[in-house]
């Protein structure tokens, strides 16, 4: 069981000036011998459970956000945010080689992966944010190394063949769209089920206007269904009351881009029965 607030990305992101809906994606391919998960939509702090069952204890931290503005609306440092929230890191300046060059932060925070959740905690929002995992005494010219990986990285190229010791990479754009890679076989269907969850849950909340919902994830067999079926697709919420919910799933031949409409009939529907906390999927829309 998960709790969904109100504030959470599928409540709070809309498409277009008509403000409408937005869409769930997901797409996963593997490469390097790891899985390469795209989706929206998220907060880092809805997934962060997700991303780290299986990573190293350690976890390093690059972000930018407008959520924490000093007098002269400059953002201020990472490890003054990690202070206000009150969480235990060590800082490792990456350098103005790397904010000149590679459009990285000024500061890494490095801190245990079970800080992560007070971190990202709700009242403030990163527009970038970049998490990977390192073995635990990772040194200066380690983390320059890891801060030259990132930061140079192309689009859709796997980055943890180049990170020896790490199971996991996130990146995370306004806190909606994110992009995970892991190698864990298990996190394609966990990131899955987690998104459905959320949709679900946001479904829940503006028919209930609740503050808040808990709401069971499916079981493994429900996404990795879907997974098995199609790498690619897009999900709309179809009904919603205060016990029932359907989410209309469809497989697409390639990822999920913003503005993409859904296809007008569903390949799938899935159904969460919340008074008996079972989900249900069947072909075709219901």
């Amino acid at each position: 069981m998960i709790k969904v607030e109100r504030h959470g990305a599928f409540n709070v992101n809309c498409v277009g000036l008509e403000r409408l809906p937005f869409p769930m994606s997901f797409s996963v391919r593997e490469a390097g011998g790891s899985w390469m998960i795209s989706a929206a939509a998220a907060r880092a702090g809805e997934l962060i459970d997700v991303l780290t069952r299986t990573a190293n204890d350690t976890v390093v931290v690059n972000l930018a956000t407008n959520s924490f503005l000093d007098e002269d609306y400059q953002q201020w440092r990472p490890s003054l945010i990690a202070a206000e929230q009150g969480v235990d890191c060590t800082v490792h300046p990456v350098g103005a080689w790397a904010a000149d060059s590679i459009e990285l932060g000024e500061e890494f925070l490095v801190m245990h992966r079970n800080s992560l959740p007070r971190f990202l905690s709700s009242g403030w929002s990163p527009y970038e944010l970049s998490l990977v995992d390192v073995p635990a005494g990772a040194t200066p010219g380690q983390l320059d190394e890891l801060a030259l990986v990132i930061g140079t990285a192309a689009a859709d190229e796997p980055v943890l063949p180049r990170l020896d010791g790490s199971h996991f990479w996130f990146s995370g754009h306004d806190d909606c769209y994110l992009a995970v890679e892991s190698t864990d076989p298990a996190m394609p269907s966990s990131v899955l089920g987690r998104l459905l969850a959320l949709l679900a849950g946001s479904a829940l909340i503006d028919a209930s206007g609740a503050s808040s919902v808990g709401v069971p994830e499916p079981a493994d067999a429900l996404p990795e269904q879907l997974i098995a079926e199609s790498p690619h697709w897009m999900g709309a919420v179809g009904n919603a009351s205060g016990t029932t919910v359907t989410l209309k799933l469809s497989p697409m031949s390639q990822r999920w881009r913003l503005g993409q409409q859904l296809p007008k009939q569903a390949g799938y529907t899935a159904t969460l029965d919340l008074a008996h906390g079972m989900w249900h999927l069947t072909a075709g829309e219901s």
